[in-house]
This record gives structure tokens, sequence and C-alpha cells, in this order.
């Protein structure tokens, strides 16, 4: 039993001439026709393309056809007739072109070299890897077929036949309709990163980018401002600005525009705009997020969340940790826990807070002042003076204990201040 797709054997390297299990290694450029993406929806609308290829082996692989000779199309239901399948090279590491771009294809062994039934060494299959970067855009390098009947406007056709011949077409020149696939919808407003000497970037197709750069005295880049060349810098962003340039102009990151960025720094100064700057709390007052230049990691997106499914979030500083916002700091808890040497509430800690009362030695203080107070007010209110001009025996006895419990009392009021918590 084969253990490659029904027919990949009789395949023809299109480079040499010669069949794919000619054991003739080779690299050569074709163009894509279909991708094998959506497994359970090829299964529904393409069952027969769907079991030719063995179902689920297919992930990731394409249909490729020639880009020198290419084959004649056929009806709908035969269309990939006599053109060949090809899986990604590299089982890590996948970019699945897009339908219509160029990609590079590769004959290498096949899994049939262990066929029980028939041994043969020099069996190959084909692998293709990366889209040849005809546009040179990180969006599309499509280059459709300029003979084919499917194409959609004269229009294109003349572009992509100009093309073709020699001329270079920039990705907003109008062409708009190319068959790219189910779901990719060609946007004119995706550039490329600007890079650097030195520079390690990888982009996405949709202004994605991971950069491992450095700092670069003299160029336009908001991280070059100060510092000696050669600082490392890692920049992850999700999504690129739009600043009304042209496609083919590249760009530079922007934290303050960009969707959404993570920056590893070691010396840079990054013009972050935090949404908040007041530090009225602090005594000394941490350095602004866009003066600092040492080692630091900046997340920025229109909203962070820290979410631990089963453990703690554990928050560390060697100095403080800041909150700050614009409108409030919310904690919604069950309970709530602060250990601290010192709590300051309502200000930072100088010479004009005060320690707060202790609720509950309070309420005790002064129940027992009331009821002291309640004891003399009580005689006052029954107070009989008979003989008249005598001593009010009662009224003696217990201002006496009241005298004693007062002075009590009032000695037991710095007691109630709280040593721990200050406000003002």
């Amino acid at each position: 039993m084969s253990l490659y797709p029904e027919g990949l054997a009789s395949q023809v390297n299109y480079l040499t001439g010669k069949p794919a299990n000619s054991g003739y290694f080779s690299i050569t450029p074709v163009r894509v026709k279909y991708t094998f993406l959506d497994l359970d929806q090829i299964k529904k609308e393409n069952p027969k393309l769907y079991n030719k290829y063995q179902g689920d082996f297919s992930l990731g692989g394409i249909i490729f056809d020639s880009v020198s000779n290419p084959t004649e199309e056929g009806k709908e239901e035969n269309q990939f007739e006599g053109l060949s399948f090809a899986l990604p090279l590299f089982p890590n590491f996948k970019q699945i072109p897009l339908i219509n771009e160029i990609a590079y294809i590769i004959s290498f062994p096949s899994p049939n070299l262990q066929n029980p039934n028939f041994i043969d060494l020099n069996n190959t299959a084909f692998y293709y890897f990366l889209p040849i970067n005809i546009w040179n855009s990180i969006h599309h390098n499509a280059l459709p077929d300029p003979l084919s009947t499917t194409t959609k406007t004269p229009s294109e056709q003349k572009s992509y036949q100009q093309v073709e011949a020699g001329s270079r077409v920039k990705t907003n020149d109008g062409v708009d309709d190319i068959d790219l696939g189910q779901t990719f919808d060609e946007q004119s407003n995706i550039r490329n990163l600007q890079p650097y000497e030195g520079d390690i970037i990888f982009e996405g197709r949709w202004g994605q980018s991971l950069r491992f750069s450095s700092t670069v005295t003299g160029s336009n880049n908001t991280w070059s401002s100060v510092g000696p060349n050669s600082k490392p810098i890692t920049i992850l962003r999700n999504g690129q600005y739009n600043d009304g340039k042209e496609a083919w102009v590249p760009i530079n990151e922007d934290i303050n525009q960009d969707s959404g960025s993570i920056y590893l720094t070691s010396n840079q100064k990054i013009p972050l705009k935090a949404s908040s700057n007041s530090y009225k709390s602090y005594s000394t007052q941490p350095t602004a997020p866009n003066q600092y230049n040492q080692p630091q990691i900046i997340l920025n997106s229109g909203r962070l969340i820290f979410n631990s499914s089963q453990d703690h979030i554990l928050l560390s500083s060697a100095k403080s940790i800041g909150l700050n916002s614009i409108e409030s700091v919310n904690i919604d808890t069950p309970k709530t826990v602060i250990q601290s040497d010192k709590i300051y509430l309502g200000d930072k800690e100088d010479s004009n807070t005060q320690p707060i009362l202790l609720g509950q030695d309070t309420v005790d203080l002064l129940g027992q002042i009331l009821d002291n107070l309640s004891t003399i007010v009580n005689d006052l209110s029954i107070l009989v003076g008979v003989p008249p001009g005598s001593p009010f025996g009662k009224l003696n006895a217990d201002s006496s204990v009241a005298t004693v419990n007062l002075k009590a009392a009032k000695n037991q009021l710095n007691k109630l201040l709280s040593k721990t918590s200050r406000t003002k």
C-alpha cells in the first residue's frame, strides 16, 4: 500500500522533465492553484479531491502548476487534472502560500521508500517552501497566469502580462480582484517594515511583526534617540498603523499607534504616551515612561488582561508598584488583605498625615465615657437637697468614680491611634 497520495509517484518534475521518482533532486518555481487548509470543508465540497490525497494527510499541502508551461484548464470538476501535489518541506514551520503565488518546489525522498512490496530507494515526492517575493511585499506576492481564461478583467490580464514581460507593478496599482483564496482579502495599505543593519525580521501578511534590532543612531525610528549603536532591542507588534503613505513605502513601528506592542529594551528611550502620568503619591517620583532608558519591558495595547486560571498572579518590584489611572482603581474580591508596616491613605508620607483610629477600641472607650456621663446626668435629674444646704451624697460618690474613669479614659486616647495607617 502506498504511503503517499495516489498517483504522486507518476508526477513530472517541471525542471528536468523526468518523473518525480527518478531520484533527481531539484528546485523549481511553480504557481499555486489550490491549498489544503479547511479539510472538513474540502471533504464536504470536494470529496474526490479529499480522497485522492488521503484526507487529513494533505493538511497544509498545495496543488501546483508549471509557471512557464501551464496546464490547460479543464472543466470545474476536473480543473486540477494533470497537476501535482506538494507538502510543506518543514514540519515545525509552515508558511502556506496563497493561490496564484509562486512557491519553490523541491523533490526529496518519499514515504514510499518503505513500501514493503517494492523497495525503491530513489522514490521521491514534492515538497514546497516559501513563496517567491515577486512584489517584495509582506502582504501577498501573487502572480496569476496571464494566459488563463479565468483572469477576471482585461486590465488585470494586461497588467500581469506586462509584469511577466519584465515591468514592475506596485501593490496598489488597481489590480485588486486576483484570486487569492476564499477568505484572503487584498489590502493596499499593508507595508513592509523598514530594515536596519543587522536586523532579523519576521513579518506576517497583515502588519504583524517580530523585529530583533538595535540602536541605530541618526535613524528616524522611535527607539534610537539616545545611547550608542548596537544596543539590542526586540519589538513584537500586532497590526501596523496607517499614516496615509503609499503601500510600497516602508514603515517603522510606533508604540502609540500600532494595535498592540511588546518592547524589550536595553538602553533605548521609548516615546510611550502613558494614559496617566500622575505620581502624586510618591515623595520621589519615578522616571516617566517616555524618559526611562534602562532595560525594561513595555506592553501597550487598547486593553491588557492578566488572568491566572489556576494559581496566583504575583507582582514583585525592587522599588514600588505604581497603579495609575485617569478614572479609578477598582478592587472586587470576597476578601482584601493588606499586610504592611505603614499604610498611607489619601496622600504620600509627610508631616501633615495623621494616624487613623482603631475602630473597636475607639467604640469601647467612648462607650465607657458615655456610661460615666450618663450616670452623672441621671443623678442630676433626680437630685433633691434635704435638708437645704446639705451635701449631695450620691452625686459626690458617682462623681468621684466618674472622675477616676474619665482620667483613665483620657490616658488611653493615644492608644487608639493606628501605628500602621495614616491619612489626612
